[in-house]
């Protein structure tokens, strides 16, 4: 039975509604970014670009790079612009556009997010690489699929108790990363661990401005948890509905972050562009090896 046309919703030239894309518009493998000028950051690395494209903050370069293609979208922040950016790319090489019907032979995307964060340890300093082993969804959006093949039970149990987690928010999901993708984009240069993914930037992330939060203790919390030498690394906003979607659409997934704030020791970055710069760089040329 087709896809109806309320719930794929497609422009008047074919392109789907939010990315204003088109099947030909990509590569197989895409880098994701929160911020949009952060794609022309990339992009200049290309040998050639062949295709761009915006709409709304979703901004979409296409091209090559020391031969590979890629393709390099904005998502915005948060894990709601995630459900959309995902969703629809999932859609342009899974589901026939014109039939609204999905393909017999699926096809794999390779999503990288090349983000900025701030890290929740004191070893992991300013201007160090955080690659996510695994993503914590802190803000809920991924209960809406169903989602028991891909959580980890006992990491989460032991996030709770060691936390003590209200039962009155979003149970927390564990979602782990590509393991082809961690081997490929992993070195020396990267820190690994646990994403925690918040749904807002203020009091979802424990900061304080005239509003009280919740759990004043939660950040610290967050800090000390360890489960079998597990940690949370950092804290954002993207990579656990990255991982979750990803893996329950059947694409790969891996999340790097520059660090450009340390929460732990209160130190932000001397030069932040300087260290998203450097993590470009690097993962593009990780990428072609």
């Amino acid at each position: 039975m087709p896809i109806k046309e309320s719930e794929l919703i497609l422009n008047p030239d074919g392109s789907v509604y939010h990315l204003n894309l088109k099947p030909e518009n990509i590569a197989n493998t895409i880098i994701f970014v929160g911020d949009q000028n952060r794609v022309d950051k990339i992009s200049k690395h290309f040998d050639s670009v062949e295709f761009k494209t915006q709409k709304r903050e979703f901004k979409t370069h296409t091209g090559y790079y020391k031969g590979k293609h890629i393709s390099v979208i904005s998502t915005g922040i948060g894990p709601d612009n995630i459900d959309i950016v995902l969703n629809e790319l999932d859609a342009l090489v899974n589901i026939n556009l014109e039939t609204r019907q999905p393909k017999e032979k699926l096809t794999s995307l390779d999503i990288i997010r090349v983000g900025t964060s701030g890290s929740l340890q004191k070893e992991i300093p300013v201007d160090a690489f955080v690659l996510s082993q695994y993503g914590l969804d802190l803000n809920g959006m991924l209960h809406y699929y169903q989602i028991n093949d891909i959580k980890n039970p006992d990491i989460e149990d032991a996030f709770i108790k060691q936390t003590n987690w209200d039962s009155n928010k979003a149970k927390p999901i564990v979602v782990k990363n590509s393991s082809t993708l961690e081997k490929r984009l992993e070195s020396d240069e990267t820190h690994k661990g646990m994403t925690a993914t918040a749904g807002g930037f203020y009091g979802p992330q424990g900061r304080v401005l005239r509003l009280p939060v919740h759990d004043p203790e939660l950040n610290h919390n967050m800090d000390t948890f360890n489960y079998n030498g597990l940690k949370i690394t950092n804290l954002e906003m993207e990579t656990s509905a990255i991982f979750g979607l990803s893996k329950l659409l059947g694409h790969h997934a891996v999340s790097l972050n520059a660090i450009i704030a340390n929460r732990a020791t209160g130190n932000f970055s001397k030069n932040p562009s300087k260290a998203v710069e450097e993590l470009i760089t690097y993962t593009l040329n990780k990428i072609v090896e």
